[in-house]
């Protein structure tokens, strides 16, 4: 029962994990609060240049100098232009602090649904390959949980959100609840016959992603019109605004409060219980205290890992629920900024009708049934063959009516891949506090400290010769790589620094992203992952918070929690 602040339940965060954290307490009955510390976004009201076409945008939808001074981090992800700014927070209005020789790329997005309005959509299941890596390997601590623990959950995320695939059939890749795949375009296709040919063990599958082929679930379906990254108001892909936030305001049950930002979790010693949050209304100032029976961490793994921070407590003098020690520490990502081009002549006569939104997907092959020499774990491969139009003009040289001519035919084919590697649980990745540079709440800002080790330095470099080998089997030419040295960061996958484990000594979380040591608190976003595979996390992280909404209720009712 709702009575002034009192909520049954409280999740913090409107993301990908927040929205399903609010759609499933919801329907369950739970009158619950979500709180997003950015602005209001309604969803397609609020897509401001969803439907602008390029020529209309002042700039023509380039990266100005005055942006890259306004956002220094975040105009270094690709989907960042001119028509999608807007979506991303500006750097010097958050800051945060690194070394000087260790940079990492904070990516974010402050507004209701967060990031799930800018993903790549890309979505792929673990496999045991992944879940029983650490305990094999030695590196960091074991998964509580298996993938027979995970996959109903799998299945319930997907046949909610849609998923666009082929089903393969691989071990280390499991099938999914598929909608029907995106087809491959003439290169992809030219790709997948002359790497299949070469290389046994090596798949060229079309791309699993969150893109709807079919209308579905009361969504439509793609348009092909490569602005995703704007907000699609066909709700042809996942989000929290086109998906989850809508059903979860259809209960009744939802109360959504933007611009609230959650300063720590208050806890009661004698119940070791989280009593509520102290939250910050960023509009006026004011500072409120909300109370609930349960709480639902999914503010970003740095966002729900500085709020664990902040909390401190006589029971919790170095951060909430940190009697291991272990909060703040083992941050991961995937490497990126891997890049391979190269030219595929022919097929003049063929063309591609949109863009799809997906390309194709080369599931892991390395330590998968044999063991390389040099490095554990693995890697896969994201891509998409294309034929450049008219925007090439950009940067070729000419002019003149001739050179404008030219323009009005396609380019040849090319084909792009990106290797995205795993990165291994450092402890000494690590995330603090730093009480010295506050924000503009009087809140200490982080400092986060990262590196690569010889593992991932070692992978960097399989990862550029098996992506010129597989090109060049394809018949590709003019084979071109960048090693764009990305910091971690980059590849927007953050996750760890409140692990999941078996041990409260060494975990944060149980196998219920349960805290250890306050079990009415439940942390599902990224900062709960125990290991990082080499896959796209977002589905993994959709269906471990489905999963842990399902028992939270159950032990709420069994009077457990």
């Amino acid at each position: 029962m709702q009575t002034n602040n009192t909520f049954d339940a409280i999740v913090v965060g409107s993301g990908i994990t927040g929205g399903w954290a609010a759609k499933e307490l919801t329907e369950k009955g739970f009158k619950t609060l979500v709180l997003e510390r950015g602005r209001k976004l309604e969803h397609v009201k609020d897509y401001t240049h969803a439907n602008t076409p390029i020529w209309d945008l002042p700039h023509r939808n380039k990266v100005t100098d005055a942006d890259r001074e306004m956002y220094p981090v975040q105009s270094t992800v690709y989907a960042f232009n001119e028509g999608t700014k807007d979506l991303w927070i500006k750097d010097k209005d958050h800051p945060y602090t690194t070394p000087p020789d260790q940079p990492f790329n904070w990516i974010r997005g402050n507004h209701v649904g967060g990031r799930s309005l800018m993903w790549g959509r890309q979505v792929y299941r673990w496999s045991d390959l992944d879940f029983e890596a650490n305990a094999k390997d030695g590196h960091g601590v074991d998964w509580p949980i298996r993938y027979k623990d995970i996959a109903p959950w799998y299945s319930y995320v997907e046949k909610y959100i849609g998923v666009s695939g082929q089903a393969e059939g691989l071990p280390q890749l499991p099938d999914s609840d598929f909608l029907p795949p995106f087809n491959l375009n003439c290169a992809e296709s030219r790709l997948k016959t002359g790497v299949e040919s070469k290389f046994a063990k090596r798949k060229v599958t079309t791309a699993r992603i969150a893109n709807l082929s079919v209308a579905h679930n009361g969504r439509s379906a793609c348009q092909r019109r490569n602005l995703c990254y704007r907000g699609c108001p066909y709700g042809a892909y996942f989000s929290s605004q086109s998906s989850t936030l809508p059903a979860a305001a259809a209960t009744g049950n939802m109360t959504l409060q933007p611009n609230a930002v959650v300063e720590s979790l208050l806890f009661d010693k004698d119940k070791a219980k989280a009593t509520g949050v102290r939250v910050i209304d960023t509009t006026s100032g004011k500072t409120t205290e909300y109370k609930a029976k349960v709480i639902f961490l999914c503010a970003s793994t740095l966002g729900s890992t500085q709020i664990l921070l902040q909390s401190k407590s006589d029971r919790f003098p170095n951060g909430f629920a940190n009697g291991s020690g272990e909060l703040g520490h083992n941050l991961m990502d995937h490497l990126f900024n891997m890049l391979s081009f190269a030219d595929f002549p022919g097929d003049e006569e063929k063309y591609a009708k949109g863009f799809g939104p997906g390309g194709i997907y080369i599931p892991r092959f390395r330590n998968v049934w044999d063991k390389h020499p040099d490095f554990v774990r693995g890697y896969g491969f994201q891509g998409n063959g294309n034929r450049p139009g008219w925007e090439r003009g950009n940067y070729e040289p000419g002019f003149g009516a001739a050179f404008k001519d030219a323009l009005l035919k396609p380019a040849p084919w090319k084909m792009a891949i990106y290797g995205f590697g795993e990165i291994l649980p450092y402890h000494s990745n690590k995330v603090q506090l730093n009480p010295n540079k506050q924000d503009i709440y009087g809140l200490p800002t982080l400092y986060i400290e990262t590196k690569h080790g010889d593992n991932e330095n070692a992978m960097k470099k399989d990862i550029l010769a098996t992506a010129a080998e597989m090109l060049e089997a394809a018949g590709g030419k003019n084979i071109y790589q960048i090693d764009g040295k990305a910091p971690m960061g980059s590849g927007i996958h953050e996750m760890g620094t409140a692990r999941m484990g078996h041990d409260p000594k060494t975990s944060v979380l149980n196998k219920w992203n349960q805290c250890h040591e306050a079990k009415n608190v439940f942390v599902t976003d990224g900062s709960c992952m125990t290991s990082a595979s080499c896959v796209n996390p977002s589905l993994t992280y959709m269906a471990l918070t489905a999963r842990a909404v399902d028992y939270a209720v159950k032990e709420l009712n069994k009077q457990n929690i």
